[in-house]
């Protein structure tokens, strides 16, 4: 009081705040100057004055204080209290400040770190108004009046009913297909504004908990139960779209067989045939149904060889398409390599008496297991899966017979038509297998593409056989040594475990398990830059590992012949397509229609 009396007002006087002192406190026998004087003295000084008042002693000319003895001991009390209380707060050492922390620490635990970061009121984005703030509140007042139309509709309310479909199905024109504000017209806020109007009206004379609650619940499952719908028939068209061959292709195949067949026989041979059969080469296996598929696998690879003169493509097709694949490579031969195209229906030695997996197609049962459309442990999507051409097209389950197909090679690199190659390939022919069969990119993480998830391990053949977490590895490039082959007699232990899968028990559809049965210990692990999968499925893949891999594998359902490809993963495919070609312009074939 004193310092903010001398501060504001320049010299203290007492009368200012005479009044303001405490009731316990009085003057007696006071004289101005005295009292001036006493209270511009040191802060030391008034203590001894204190003192000396306790003491009972009094100075000349200074003001003599005095207390009740009551109002004394309520003072002493609260002195005594205000001591303890302060004894208490220095007593809270180190120790007790860390309590406090990590209770604090607990209490923080319950607060979720990510909502913090993404709603946190110091973020400039959350200065701005949600860009589809609009919109969502149209879809609100949608639901609503859905909600209340109903109710009216149940209470008779034909006027209220009338009012909020007119309102509704004005709203629902309104807001068509838009997804964020920007996609409405400016005076869509009078349509919400009535909308609102109309809501608030039926609110106060229809509102029934029990009933709205009721609704919105029956709303809410039967939009459960569509999603639901949507799912299973999304998934059953991009299954239909994987199968399906585009126009252009159909039309490229269809013409190029048109043109072969009208070709005079001598004009239909290759050159360089010795070569299809000298070990020393690099020899390639392309199993494919698809004209422009097996010309990328070709042009990529032969593109990418430091010598193209000594590689050897040999290409097997069906009989559906043989005219028009040895028609492409005749118009468009790969530059110094050896091509050479043939027939796998002419293979008179792959027959239902050898080959276990024809013998299977052949039989009623399998006819009933892929054809019937309504089977009872496939529906939907899944039964289209288990129907997929490729499952009963030979040319899938030739990469069990290669010392068969081909008697005279020691090594040959096979690869799928699915793939590019961006790199020599020829280092492939050096790596040393160790005495394996199969040198492959093995596809296991922690958890993932291991046996058990493409074998059925509580099948005691399984379980006794193999290790469920041995690694799998990749079908699409793999360097086979066709000595070792046949000294293991590898197609042999293929048939044995096609027999022992009659009934479909040890594994469900496709050649990658029979595969890891059929190489099992019998694999070497290439390094993974070699061949990197997935961009048929992933939307994941480090793009620095696909630009340094030798080939890359569009395994999965988007090919990048498809129009569902994943856009990003097209371009290295696509840079090996003809696109000026006469063939595909006249089909209709460009970059944006693949």
């Amino acid at each position: 009081m004193i310092m903010a009396s001398t501060n504001d007002m320049g010299p203290l006087s007492l009368e200012n705040f005479r009044n303001n002192l405490s009731a316990s406190w009085r003057v007696v026998g006071l004289k101005t100057s005295n009292a001036t004087y006493q209270l511009n003295q040191p802060e030391t000084h008034l203590r001894q004055e204190k003192q000396k008042e306790k003491e009972g002693k009094s100075s000349v000319g200074l003001p003599q204080w005095t207390d009740s003895p009551v109002k004394l001991a309520r003072r002493q009390l609260i002195e005594k209290r205000m001591a303890k209380r302060a004894a208490e707060l220095v007593k809270q050492d180190d120790e007790v400040i860390v309590k406090l922390e990590d209770l604090a620490i607990e209490r923080s635990k319950s607060v979720d770190s990510a909502v913090l970061g993404k709603y946190n009121i110091w973020r400039k984005e959350n200065e701005n108004e949600n860009a589809d703030s609009t919109v969502r509140l149209m879809r609100d007042q949608i639901i609503m009046a859905r909600v209340y139309l109903s109710i009216a509709k149940m209470k008779n309310k034909l006027d209220l009913y009338q009012e909020l479909q007119t309102r509704l199905k004005e709203s629902q024109r309104a807001l068509g297909e838009a997804t964020s504000d920007a996609d409405l017209h400016h005076s869509e806020h009078e349509k919400i504004k009535a909308m609102g109007q109309v809501l608030s009206k039926v609110k106060d004379q229809l509102y029934d908990c029990k009933l709205v609650t009721g609704k919105l619940r029956a709303m809410l499952q039967t939009a459960d139960e569509q999603v639901r719908g949507l799912k299973k028939q999304s998934t059953f068209l991009s299954q239909l779209a994987a199968k399906t061959i585009p126009n252009g292709i159909h039309c490229l195949s269809m013409r190029l067989t048109i043109d072969y067949y009208l070709l005079p026989p001598e004009k239909r041979k290759f050159p360089k045939t010795e070569n299809l059969v000298n070990p020393s080469l690099y020899h390639y296996a392309l199993f494919s149904d698809n004209v422009l598929a097996a010309s990328v696998v070709v042009n990529s690879t032969v593109l990418n060889a430091k010598d193209p003169s000594k590689h050897v493509f040999h290409l097997v097709t069906d009989k559906l398409n043989f005219g028009a694949m040895n028609m492409w490579f005749l118009l468009n031969p790969p530059g110094k390599a050896t091509i050479n195209v043939e027939n796998v229906d002419e293979f008179k030695w792959l027959n239902s008496s050898y080959c276990p997996v024809l013998r299977q197609l052949e039989s009623a049962t399998m006819k009933e297991y892929y054809f019937k459309a309504g089977h009872p442990s496939t529906t939907g999507a899944s039964n289209l899966k288990y129907r997929n051409p490729k499952y009963l097209s030979m040319l899938n389950h030739l990469r069990f017979y290669l010392p068969q197909v081909y008697p005279k090679l020691d090594k040959i690199l096979f690869l799928d038509d699915d793939i590019v190659v961006q790199k020599d390939l020829t280092g492939l022919w050096a790596v040393d297998l160790h005495g394996k069969v199969n040198g492959a990119v093995e596809t296991c993480g922690e958890s993932f593409h291991r046996f058990d998830k493409y074998l059925n391990f509580s099948n005691p053949h399984i379980a006794k056989n193999f290790d469920p977490n041995a690694c799998g590895w990749a079908y699409g490039m793999n360097i086979f040594d066709l000595k070792v082959w046949k000294k293991k007699d590898i197609t042999g232990i293929y048939h044995r475990w096609q027999n022992l899968n009659e009934d479909r028990v040890l594994w469900k559809l496709g050649t990658l398990p029979p595969g890891l049965m059929t190489f099992y210990g019998l694999t070497h692990p290439l390094n993974k830059s070699w061949h990197v999968l997935g961009l048929g499925y992933s939307p994941s893949i480090d793009r620095t590992e696909i630009e340094n891999a030798a080939v890359v594998h569009y395994n999965g359902n988007m090919k990048p012949w498809l129009e569902i490809a994943m856009t990003k993963y097209r371009p290295y495919w696509s840079k090996y397509v003809k696109y000026n070609h006469p063939y595909l312009r006249n089909c209709k074939l460009s970059e944006w229609s693949s």
